[in-house]
């Protein structure tokens, strides 16, 4: 199960054993009776659980036609669609992995990480706030096209290069960009969005069979029509010119296959929302034992296969979750997020075996000459007064609208009761969102410098996600805990996150594919372990759950801001001092060594230093995603690769987009309030897919 290069700049899944070896008949049914068996055990174990007392006799009493009515009643109208609703969903999900991975040749593809999933939820989403019938054809309509829609876009930015990490990066972010378009319109119209925030994360919870009855007749229609596609992927895999030789369609098989696995994965998102990496693990489970198999290969065995090993892995995760949580509270908690955990552990998992290299081998993709500005200080100056401009816009601008006189006096201390109560709570917020956009903006050029990496960012490698998971463990186990401790449970989990990501990429000298897999991973895995920690401890506080998700800097007093400010005061000067050393290692390993620079010594100062201006950003505001991603990119856009101007104009255009984002989220819907890292999701998603579409091979 590895990832290797057949032709130049593509790195592509083969099979160990040949297309046309024999099959091992007898050992393809063992390997189908055991997920049979296991798939029984594991569904027995299911419908006993939950909050109604009902075990093994009311269970057999139920089979046998001798139990009670309301035993009969609980076993029927809930679990049994719950059992059916997680047998449709891991069939739909292994399935269409199993087919997505052997199109792209690519062991990583599946539903989550080609965006498909978070497509044709966005769909549905749109669908219920904007008024479409909510009938379940119509929302498996939308799902279908929505999720369509996003596979072609990943494929298309990809270009030719499937089998490598490209496809998966691009996949993540799109999904990233979908899931916060989703948010905005759950907020901005809830009534219309009822229960869909808590189908976001994926629950196998249904009122009965009425969904189900029109999903699985069609699921297994999408299936069958599936397998008598097995001998053209069993082709396919040999490559696309020995495919056509022997009298394969290839894009037309590719595409057919392609939209019978999106089919399948609206299925799964109109029954239970999407529950993710189902279509990871399950396929990749089954391919594990290709080796030992014979046959297990060949498509006719490999699909089927993956459906069963899908069901059997979200029976699983239904049961975990309920068995550690307890019946009370596993209500709350979806089984999306336990299956979310088991895929970020595999996709670290992948990272570590695949064959490291750079997305950009022609040249180092940091090596940015500039727009040729000669007066660097006088930029400076321009965004200084733009910062200015924002801020005091941020000041006059929100539900209660006021002038610049206002304003004036307000500073002078001769603000009236309204005046001064309104701007003493707006202030705070506004310093909060400039030294947080300052700290996250040069968190990312000093990562990016370091790492050589044009695509890092501190969210999607998943420090600001370890940042959240040790300062949510503080809120819910200690809901009293000062800001001190708040933060320095973040500077853990941020430096715990950090020495798991950088430690592991460090072995293949921190190449592109391999840092941004395992970033992907930790964070994944991080948020899921947020959700996880929030419901556990107090279910019913959304509020909590968004502000440290979603980001946000409402409620912020000053006394909330020391932490920050320490980060900012203690740090920023060092990585400015720093800055010499860091163009030394974002050219090369040697150059450093030559001039008497130590690398190691070097390289974790500054991702130190990163890392702790993460965590303090984080502790303040939340998770923030892509400023530390456009706003080094952008400086280095304006004055070229030189960090000792990057990173001041780094850190003043991250504060601009900070701050302004906080602006339109607080005015453009008033009184209902965005969260930042919303809008700058909107900003940041587009930027990075037009990073990763510069950083092509040619």
């Amino acid at each position: 199960m590895t990832l290797t290069a057949e032709r130049p700049g593509v790195e592509e899944h083969t099979s160990p054993t040949p297309v046309g070896a024999p099959t091992s008949v007898w050992r393809v049914a063992v390997v189908a009776l055991g997920l049979l068996i296991a798939i029984a055990v594991v569904a027995a174990v299911h419908v006993v659980q939950g909050t109604a007392d009902v075990g093994v006799p009311e269970l057999w009493g139920w089979l046998t036609g001798t139990g009670s009515g309301q035993a009969t009643a609980v076993v029927v109208e809930s679990r049994l669609p719950r059992l059916a609703a997680g047998v449709v969903v891991g069939l739909s999900l292994g399935v269409a992995g199993a087919v997505m991975q052997s199109v792209a040749r690519n062991m990583l593809a599946s539903p989550d990480t080609l965006a498909v999933n978070s497509g044709a939820f966005l769909a549905v989403t749109v669908g219920a706030t904007v008024g479409v019938p909510s009938v379940i054809a119509g929302d498996l309509v939308l799902a279908f096209g929505g999720g369509l829609l996003a596979a072609l876009v990943v494929f298309a930015l990809a270009g030719t290069e499937y089998g490598t990490v490209r496809l998966v990066l691009a996949g993540t972010v799109i999904s990233l960009g979908f899931m916060a378009i989703s948010t905005m319109l759950i907020i901005l119209d809830p009534q219309g969005a009822i229960g869909l925030q808590a189908w976001q994360a994926g629950t196998l919870s249904q009122n009965g069979f009425g969904t189900l009855r029109l999903m699985a007749p069609l699921m297994v229609v999408v299936v069958s029509v599936t397998l008598l596609h097995a001998r053209r992927l069993d082709l396919l895999t040999l490559g696309d010119d020995e495919a056509r030789s022997l009298g394969v369609p290839v894009r037309r098989t590719q595409l057919t296959v392609i939209v019978l696995a999106v089919l399948l994965s609206a299925v799964s998102v109109t029954v239970a929302g999407p529950i993710g990496f189902i279509g990871l693990v399950a396929p990749a489970l089954v391919r594990l034992g290709t080796s030992r198999v014979k046959g297990l290969h060949r498509h006719r065995a490999l699909v089927p296969l993956s459906g069963l090993a899908g069901v059997a892995v979200v029976l699983l995760a239904d049961v975990t979750v309920r068995a550690v949580m307890g019946s009370q509270r596993a209500v709350q908690v979806p089984t999306g997020v336990a299956t979310t955990i088991l895929g970020a552990v595999v996709l670290v998992g992948f990272a570590m075996r695949l064959r490291a290299s750079r997305l950009d081998e022609a040249g180092n993709a940091l090596d940015v000459r500039g727009l040729g500005v000669r007066r660097p200080g006088l930029l400076i100056g321009v965004l200084v007064v733009l910062l200015v401009v924002v801020a005091g816009a941020s000041m006059l601008v929100g539900d209660r609208m006021f002038l610049v006189g206002d304003l004036l006096n307000w500073l002078a201390g001769r603000g009236g009761p309204i005046t001064s109560s309104v701007m003493d709570a707006r202030a705070p917020r506004i310093v909060a969102a400039v030294l947080a956009g300052v700290a996250l903006a040069v968190s990312g050029a000093l990562i990016q410098g370091v790492t050589r990496n044009p695509l890092a960012d501190p969210t999607l490698l998943g420090v600001s996600g370890g940042a959240s998971v040790g300062a949510v463990v503080v809120v819910t186990a200690v809901p009293a805990a000062s800001f001190w401790a708040i933060s320095g449970a973040s500077v853990a989990g941020a430096l715990l996150a950090a020495t798991l990501v950088f430690g592991l990429a460090a072995r293949s000298g921190f190449a592109t594919d391999r840092l941004v897999l395992l970033g992907v991973g930790v964070a994944y895995g991080a948020t899921a372990t947020v959700t996880v920690l929030i419901v556990a401890t107090d279910p019913f506080n959304a509020a909590k759950a968004l502000t440290w998700l979603s980001g946000s800097t409402y409620g912020r007093a000053y006394e909330h801001l020391t932490p920050l400010v320490v980060a900012c005061v203690l740090l920023l000067p060092i990585a400015f001092a720093a800055s010499r050393r860091l163009d030394l290692l974002s050219v090369d390993e040697d150059t450093p060594r030559v001039v008497g620079v130590d690398p190691a010594r070097s390289r974790l100062l500054l991702l130190g230093s990163g890392t702790l201006l993460t965590a303090a950003a984080v502790s303040v505001i939340g998770v923030v995603g892509f400023v530390g991603l456009v706003a080094p990119h952008a400086a280095r856009a304006l004055v070229g690769r030189r960090h000792r101007l990057v990173i001041p104009v780094a850190a003043l255009l991250g504060a601009i987009v900070l701050s302004l984002s906080d602006l339109l989220g607080r005015t453009v819907v008033a009184p209902t309030q965005l969260s930042a890292s919303l809008l700058t999701a909107a900003i940041g998603t587009p930027y990075f897919l037009y990073l990763l579409h510069r950083s092509r091979r040619t």
